[in-house]
């Protein structure tokens, strides 16, 4: 039975792989986008200094807190990839469909896009890897930008984007900001020798992982390595994942496919096990998380009385928070100074100091950064991150 699983297993992983690379491929996109096919060429919102590409990923119930994230995000020199799991009903599919096709200011820059064919992603299992994938061939082929950020629906920003635009600005455009680890702990024996099948990689209906009867041993060809799923990744690592001009990338999917909690694994031992790119890896995620002690599957929900660790922590995003919290509001008034249903402060939307940001008026001043007191606070966590005694020392453990 242990070597039927197996072998279906493999099948999958090569028709999931095979997806992956057809839209490196061809010469016309593969992959569907709403509202728009595809972000127009000519696409210039202003001269900035560095770009990011937002996937925003949301589960079943979770539409109304992916708009408010993703307006908390937005910039019109970045592009967001949204998707919303396929488990959402056809109304949250098409309620979130309205909301970007309807907005006057998603319309006039055409950055936000959702992955129209969605897909069914499993709690712990590879699908959520694969829907990464999938959108970094997606935006690698549809546009320009310098970095490449993962986020959730419960995820939200600590800092405006002029001042992640503006503390990005100096460093190398070739870093990665990776949170991993070599050290697996208890994760040996349950995460890295259990063998695992995900159903929503061949099903159409969410269910539980298949758990293999026989185990398998560490991995002697490359170094496992273990992390946050929550990463900031160049543009030039993110082409090496996707095309992979050695076998390393292909090889490590196909390995983490049948591995749980596929995503805090896979990228972390991809870096590390290559000469490239181990070198120019941060180990941090850009997160302030809160976990248990001991840590458990999933952290702890921030509110209010965390408000202080999230700015003192100099991260630029946090998780997770629940829905319509409290702390979501203070956030936005003192660190967005974002007002209920508008962007984040922005050089790009207020013509003023203390200007309200509705982006019912685009500002002539595209082009211009007007970074706060957010963009000092990354600097110093950069600063920190990349001394010599931190950068080199805790790379790859």
């Amino acid at each position: 039975m242990g070597t039927k699983e197996l072998m279906f297993s493999f099948m999958f992983t090569s028709l999931l792989l095979s997806l992956l690379l057809i839209p490196s491929l061809l010469t016309r996109p593969f992959f569907k986008l709403s509202p728009s096919t595809s972000i127009p060429s000519h696409y210039h919102p202003g001269n900035y200094p560095v770009t990011f590409a937002y996937l925003i990923s949301a589960s079943k119930g979770d539409v109304n807190r992916l708009k408010r994230t993703l307006t908390a995000l937005y910039h019109p020199a970045n592009h967001y990839l949204l998707h919303l799991d396929l488990e959402a009903s056809p109304e949250e599919h098409a309620k979130l469909a309205h909301f970007v096709s309807k907005h006057a200011i998603f319309k006039h820059f055409g950055n936000v896009h959702i992955i129209k064919k969605s897909n069914l992603v499993t709690y712990r299992g590879p699908t959520m890897l694969a829907t990464t994938l999938h959108a970094m061939s997606i935006l690698l082929k549809s546009c320009h930008w310098d970095w490449f950020i993962n986020l959730s629906a419960s995820d939200y920003p600590l800092i405006t984007q002029d001042d992640l635009i503006h503390a990005f600005s100096n460093l190398p455009k070739n870093l990665n900001f990776i949170e991993h680890t070599s050290r697996l702990g208890w994760k040996i024996n349950k995460r890295a020798k259990p063998v695992v099948i995900d159903p929503g990689l061949y099903g159409l209906n969410k269910s539980e992982l298949l758990w293999v009867s026989k185990q398998r041993s560490l991995p002697t060809a490359f170094k496992l390595y273990t992390g946050s799923a929550w990463t900031v990744l160049s543009r030039s690592f993110a082409e090496y994942c996707i095309l992979g001009w050695d076998n390393l990338p292909r090889t490590l999917l196909l390995y983490y496919t049948n591995f749980i909690s596929s995503p805090e694994g896979y990228f972390q031992t991809v870096v590390c096990n290559s000469d490239e790119y181990k070198n120019v890896t941060v180990n941090h995620d850009l997160h302030y998380i809160a976990w248990d002690t001991p840590p458990k599957q999933h952290p702890l929900s921030l509110g209010m009385r965390d408000y202080r660790k999230l700015i003192l922590s100099n991260a630029p995003f946090a998780r997770k928070f629940k829905k319509n919290d409290p702390v979501l509001d203070k956030i936005d008034r003192e660190l967005l100074r974002r007002r209920k249903g508008q962007f984040s402060y922005g050089g790009w939307c207020s013509n003023g100091k203390n200007a309200g940001c509705s982006g019912s008026k685009v500002s002539e001043n595209l082009g211009i950064v007007r970074s706060g007191p957010g963009s000092r606070r990354l600097k110093a966590l950069t600063t920190k991150l990349l001394s010599p005694r931190n950068f080199y020392r805790r790379q790859c453990m």
